[in-house]
Parts: C-alpha cells; sequence; structure tokens
C-alpha cells in the first residue's frame, strides 16, 4: 500500500515526524534518480497538461471547431492536415513566448542542489522548457554533450545530468535531414503566423548543386524539436543507454514529482528505477544491518493527485502537495539535521581585501605531503615561517593562505630556526653546524700555531726561548749532567757531559 502524507496536515505528530524522517533519507542517500514532470514548472507560471486550467482545457477551449481534444495538439498525426499544423505553430510559438520569461523554481533548484553534494544519479523530465538547464544541469539537447568521432551514441553518457524524455522548444529540427539547430527569433515569428521555415542546410545544398548544373534537392522545413505521441525519440537509443547504465548502478531512492504518470514510456522506466532502488534495501528488515540503514530503497511521489492503485508496492509514499513546498521543508530538515552537509570554508578574498568571500581552500596532496614532513612549521606570510609549537598544523596553517602564495612555497627543505643566544650560532660551533649556518673557517696565523703545532708542548726550553725571544725573561741555558748516548755509525760510545 502506498502511504499518503498531506503537507498541510503538518501539525499531526506522526507525519510531522515521517516527513522528517523521509527528509533525513534524502540527506544519507548517495545514488538518487529524480523523474519530474510539468507539475514542476507551474509555479513558474508554466500551465501543465491534464490539470483544469492545463495546456489541454486551453486549447480547446481556444479552438473548439478545429481540435477535438487537447491531446491531438500534441499527436504526430497532426501533420497531416495544414490547418492542425498551422495552428500546431502558433499555440507552441506562444508557449516558448511564456517560457522564455519564467524562472526555474525553487524544485528546479533543489535538484540542482542534489547534483551539488553529489547525491543525484541522474534526473529525468518530462518538461520541454528546458529549466532544468537554466538551473544549472546539463541536459541531453544541449550540444555540449554531444559525442564527437565514430562512436556508437550520439552522447557522452556521464556528462549528461538532466535527460529531456519529450524534447526541447528551444531547439528546431528538419522534417527531411533532421538537422538540430536553435530557434532563433526569425523563426519563431515564422511559427506566430503558422508558417513553417526552411530548413538552412537542406536550402545549402540544394543551391550548391544548382551551381554546379546539377538538379535541385528537396528542402525540408523546420519544426519545434519536441517529441509528440506515438513518435521516436531521434534521441531515443541513446536514453535507452544511459537508463540502462543507470539501473546497473543501484540507486537508493527514485523521488518522482509533478506528473501524473499516464504516458506509457514514464510508466515504464519509473517500475524499472522502483524495482532497482528496492533491491537495494536490505533483505532482512529485522537485522541490525537493516535498521542502520533503514533510509536506503525508498520510492517517493510528490504530486497533487494520488497516484492509481496499480502503483500499490511500487510507490512507497505519495506527498500530497506542491513540489516547492515539499523540496523547502527537505531542504530545511537536511540543513538542521546535518549541518555538516552545508558548511563552506570562509577564505579571504584576493581581489577584495575589505571582504570576505565563501570559497574552499583547495590545497594540493603534494603541499599536503611535503609540510606533513615539516610539521612543526607553517607558513603564515611571505616573509617566513613561524614555530607551531610542535604541533601539526597542516590543517589549522593551511585555513588562510591566500592561493598566490601556496606557489612560494621553499623547493629545499626547511630547516628549524635557531635560538639567536644559542651558542650554536656563533664561530665556536662544531664544523658540521658551521656548515649548515655557512660560516666559512678562520685560518689561524703562524705566529698562533705554537700550541697546536709546535715541536714539543711540554718543552721547558723552547717555552723559555720563546719567552726570552718576547723580551721578558733573559736566556739561561741548564747545565746537562750524566752520561748520554749517541748514535753515530750504528756504534754506541760513551761521552761525559
Amino acid at each position: 500500500m502506498v502511504t499518503t502524507l498531506d503537507l498541510a496536515s503538518f501539525s499531526d505528530p506522526v507525519t510531522r515526524r515521517t516527513l522528517a524522517s523521509l527528509s533525513l533519507s534524502v540527506a544519507k542517500s548517495k545514488r538518487i534518480v529524480v523523474v519530474t514532470g510539468a507539475g514542476i514548472s507551474c509555479s513558474c507560471g508554466i500551465p501543465d497538461f491534464r490539470s483544469s486550467d492545463g495546456l489541454y482545457a486551453l486549447v480547446k477551449k481556444q479552438y473548439p471547431d478545429t481540435i477535438l481534444k487537447g491531446r491531438d495538439l500534441f499527436d504526430a498525426s497532426l501533420f497531416r492536415d495544414p490547418t492542425s499544423t498551422s495552428i500546431f505553430y502558433t499555440f507552441i510559438s506562444q508557449l516558448k513566448q511564456s517560457i522564455d520569461s519564467a524562472s526555474p523554481s525553487r524544485t528546479h533548484h533543489f535538484i540542482r542542489t542534489l547534483d551539488e553534494k553529489k547525491k543525484l544519479l541522474r534526473s529525468y523530465t518530462q518538461n520541454i522548457d528546458g529549466l532544468e538547464e537554466r538551473a544549472g544541469l546539463i541536459g541531453s539537447s544541449n550540444q555540449d554533450v554531444r559525442a564527437s568521432g565514430k562512436g556508437k551514441g550520439k552522447l557522452r553518457v556521464r556528462d549528461v545530468r538532466n535527460v529531456q524524455l519529450h524534447g526541447d522548444i528551444h531547439r528546431v529540427r528538419c522534417t527531411l535531414c533532421s538537422a538540430d539547430l536553435p530557434c532563433t527569433e526569425e523563426y519563431l515569428q515564422l511559427f506566430t503566423d503558422g508558417l513553417a521555415p526552411d530548413c538552412p542546410e537542406c536550402t545549402s545544398r540544394s543551391e550548391a548543386r544548382l551551381a554546379r548544373s546539377a538538379r535541385p534537392l528537396k528542402i525540408g522545413t523546420l519544426r519545434p524539436a519536441i517529441v509528440l505521441y506515438d513518435e521516436a525519440h531521434p534521441l531515443g537509443d541513446d536514453i535507452g543507454a544511459i537508463q540502462a547504465f543507470d539501473v546497473s548502478r543501484k540507486p537508493d531512492m527514485l523521488i518522482i514529482m509533478g506528473t501524473s504518470l499516464k504516458v506509457h514510456g514514464l510508466r515504464r522506466l519509473v517500475k524499472e528505477f522502483a524495482k532497482a532502488v528496492h533491491a537495494s534495501a536490505p533483505p532482512d528488515p529485522t537485522s541490525t544491518k537493516a535498521q542502520a540503514k533503514n533510509w536506503v530503497g525508498k520510492v517517493i511521489f510528490v504530486n497533487k493527485t494520488p497516484p492509481g492503485g496499480e502503483w500499490n508496492g511500487i510507490i512507497d509514499y505519495h506527498i500530497e502537495g506542491e513540489t516547492d513546498a515539499w523540496t523547502h521543508r527537505v531542504e530545511e530538515d537536511w540543513r538542521k539535521m546535518r549541518p555538516s552537509d552545508w558548511e563552506v570554508q570562509q577564505t579571504l578574498d584576493e581581489d577584495d581585501s575589505s571582504a570576505f568571500k565563501a570559497m574552499k581552500d583547495v590545497v594540493g596532496k603534494g603541499i599536503r605531503k611535503y609540510l606533513s614532513l615539516y610539521s612543526c612549521w607553517a607558513p603564515m606570510n611571505t616573509n617566513g615561517w613561524i614555530n607551531a609549537g610542535g604541533k601539526k598544523p597542516i590543517a589549522p596553517g593551511m585555513e588562510n593562505i591566500p592561493p598566490a602564495l601556496v606557489t612560494d612555497l621553499p623547493t629545499v627543505p626547511l630547516k628549524k630556526r635557531l635560538r639567536s643566544t644559542s651558542h650554536y650560532t656563533g664561530g665556536d660551533c662544531s664544523p658540521s653546524k658551521r656548515r649548515d649556518l655557512g660560516i666559512s673557517k678562520t685560518k689561524v696565523p703562524p705566529d698562533e700555531r705554537g700550541l697546536l703545532f709546535g715541536d714539543a708542548t711540554n718543552s721547558p726550553a723552547k717555552s723559555l726561548e720563546n719567552e726570552a725571544n718576547k723580551g721578558q725573561v733573559p736566556i739561561v741555558k741548564p747545565k746537562t749532567t750524566g752520561m748520554s748516548r749517541v748514535k753515530k755509525g750504528g756504534s754506541k760510545k760513551r761521552t761525559k757531559a
């Protein structure tokens, strides 16, 4: 059974606790798939399709005699009749003008927040307004994600953050050569008049053939690049590959917002994702591991109208109310329960020294490894390094370093700063210390080398002679007594002294 929670009855404690639990699940999830419909753009001034004041009712009211049902204006069979084709072009032109003046809603920005927090696996939308891309999500119709080369796919899968299941109203496509072009003001003016502009690429090829006297080619017309009912998507194979890839990545949450789930292709996509999400939940809900991960495997449906009976066992929770109100509630609960997810490091902006700019201080791994080798020093300014008290100041010391100073780190190993009052800083230190301090050796004068390099350190005669030479004491040669042996020619002789 689907559990229905009414946002209007937030005073009910059971509803409040359940909504808070779902908000915590969103904050803890890591691979969220979001599927959206026209309901998330209603607050932007763009009508949905099936409500009482939606596009179908508006079309039926504006063209009561020509169009039997509003759905007929979005069916591929309308191109068979020139009158219905002209009405379709006029209506699309009016719709695009209202879309151009709209701004993304809170729900669009919430999906962008999930992507910034690295929690969004991918977003799938039925909308053709392109407001997701204006909020910051790159869509599948963007030319920057088109694959170049001879690959099988036309899209770079990892670059697409928002898959546009029904095309984009801001682009046009040729009915003959399938050329994809932006919708300019010139094309939009012709659509307003109920006319289809000629394809410029077909025209250039035909003129090139006429220039070489060949027969001209048929020229196709441009139409809005949106996908109608009973019409194949030009990027259908790529979208199918993206969907299969996302299912294999084991999403842990599915959020469906602003859609009635009436389109067959969307119903099949939602069921496949819901099956993958439920498979990620622990098999035994009573185990300790399952209780610790009770946030995994939830399928949430946010819409004014409840889902049909076929969604029992597929959708877990139905949030009845506006999508903007629910996303605002989730973001508030998220900030309260997990404030660390929203912290931004404050760093002084070099361009404006009078104000702080919120930005993350990114330090390369090489710099951190370099500083960890000399953890007793921390860079503070361009003049030098100060001692950090022997503690590792890698995180505190690197907090407020401007990016320019990080590049000024010395490239030689740092030495501890020596105290100026130490006896090791003078010339009396050891040779290795002198070499590190850059103190050159001082040569001893020859007249002062007596004690170190003299003939005999303990010779009284030499010392007295030296003192006499200085004029301090008279020379008195001592008398020698006894016998002395003198070697001469290898024989020994006794002589009297």
